[in-house]
């Protein structure tokens, strides 16, 4: 997931988490130090401090925009907000947490499994070649 989705999604989990009443104080402090930290960002831009606040109440309309702006105000490189929205995604959702790049769902035997970027495999069916 890259940053700016993350953001996003923190802010989606955290409004779902907030409007529950068994959500704990700990989930609510670090959705409200997320959106205080987004409202900093957008602190001079009342129209992005707009869609913020309706993303809240309607995030499918608003994820596009609201991603886009986060992309213009570089939010996926303050690493403060970047953490914020960490902590609202371990607190709502925890076995997420060490979910990286690749997601991986085996349902059957599995004899060999490679993961990761520019592997290279070689597969023989049958007889092996004369050398």
């Amino acid at each position: 997931m890259d940053s700016v989705s993350l953001i996003e999604a923190a802010l989606v989990a955290g409004a779902a988490a907030g409007a529950k009443d068994t959500t704990s104080q700990a989930v609510k402090e670090a959705y409200t130090g997320l959106k205080t930290l987004l409202s900093r960002l957008f602190a001079e831009k009342p129209h992005a401090q707009a869609i913020l606040d309706e993303h809240e109440t309607d995030p499918e309309t608003y994820e596009k925009p609201l991603k886009n702006l986060l992309a213009d105000a570089h939010a996926d490189q303050d690493a403060e907000l970047l953490a914020a929205a960490e902590r609202v995604m371990a607190l709502v959702q925890p076995q997420q947490i060490g979910i990286g790049k690749y997601t991986i769902q085996n349902t059957g035997t599995v004899q060999g499994q490679n993961i990761g970027d520019n592997q290279q495999i070689k597969q023989q069916f049958g007889n092996p070649p004369k050398v």
